[in-house]
């Protein structure tokens, strides 16, 4: 037996020494590749909002006053309050009702595997198509109101909530179907036969064991929230303005749909667009952070 193992061992040995000696060819593409397609745009983007351009190449150095003036906009800081608003309730609404429907669909129903697909396939279809569509539907319901989507900016606001949820509720569902058929059987007999209810084998054994998928959900839901541009930019696109602080501030309009507005609509804040874009970045790494270390330090108590 240990002459097998010793020849196992070596027969491993022989084969990953070749691997280590190798691996930079291998990996030299790739990171080649990361290079120019994600490092030194990143590192030129930020460069760049520190300067006045119209293209890259003609780029003047001013220094901290684009961000200045992104600080100052009313419009950005209308955008970050609405996205923090959109996030928080986004958050909490797909992750609950995806949650209970894993949680239904692995107690032994019929047809299980169906219900499960049909949750899935909205996530299949592309965020512009989903706006336009969800916009007729909203419009066709609100018209009998004598209304429309884009008239009010609660009905924008509970629209692209809607959308979202109804878009990624699907996909969070299976994380959590995996997290769920993922808790040892055995522990939740032993919780029932200890004398635990319903509820309590919920929220003292499933849940606690679950919590690797939850914080996987958490971080997909946040920074999708704050990354949003597509459905908003198909469903309201910003509407409806109104004039705060002396600027035009459109009133559904997120961060995402703030920056690209911000660059297209004035050909003299490139620079500004850019700032607001270095912010949004900082701003998603560290929420996203903090809530994978808040999350991941709960698993560990658990």
């Amino acid at each position: 037996m240990k002459k097998k193992t010793d020849s196992a061992s070596l027969s491993s040995e022989l084969i990953r020494r070749p691997i280590r000696r190798c691996f930079p060819i291998f990996l030299l593409p790739t990171f080649i590749c990361f290079c120019i397609g994600f490092l030194w745009p990143f590192i030129q983007g930020i460069y760049l909002s520190f300067c006045n351009f119209n293209t890259p190449k003609d780029a003047v150095w001013v220094g901290a006053s684009n961000y200045v003036k992104a600080f100052k906009d009313a419009s950005f800081v209308h955008a970050f309050w609405n996205t923090a608003a959109f996030a928080v309730v986004s958050i909490v609404l797909i992750n609950v009702l995806a949650f209970a429907i894993a949680y239904a669909l692995t107690q032994r129903m019929r047809g299980s595997n169906l219900f499960r697909t049909v949750f899935f396939m909205p996530n299949l279809i592309g965020g512009v198509v989903l706006g336009y569509i969800w916009s007729m539907i909203f419009d066709a319901i609100l018209k009998r109101y004598g209304t429309y989507l884009t008239a009010n900016a609660t009905y924008g606001f509970w629209g692209l909530v809607i959308l979202v949820a109804w878009q990624q509720i699907g996909y969070m569902m299976i994380i959590y179907i995996a997290g769920l058929q993922a808790v040892p059987g055995e522990m939740v007999e032993a919780a029932r036969i200890d004398g635990a209810n319903g509820r309590q084998t919920l929220f003292r054994v499933i849940i606690p064991n679950v919590m690797p998928s939850i914080t996987i959900c958490t971080f997909l839901t946040l920074t999708n929230s704050f990354k949003m541009f597509d459905q908003n930019m198909a469903l309201t696109g910003g509407a409806p303005s109104v004039m705060m602080n002396g600027a035009k501030v459109n009133m559904t309009e997120l961060l995402a749909l703030n920056i690209y507005s911000t660059y297209n609509i004035n050909k003299n804040w490139h620079g500004v667009a850019q700032a607001k874009a270095v912010v949004f970045f900082v701003l998603v790494a560290a929420l996203a952070i903090a809530q994978l270390v808040a999350t991941r330090n709960k698993e560990v108590q658990q």
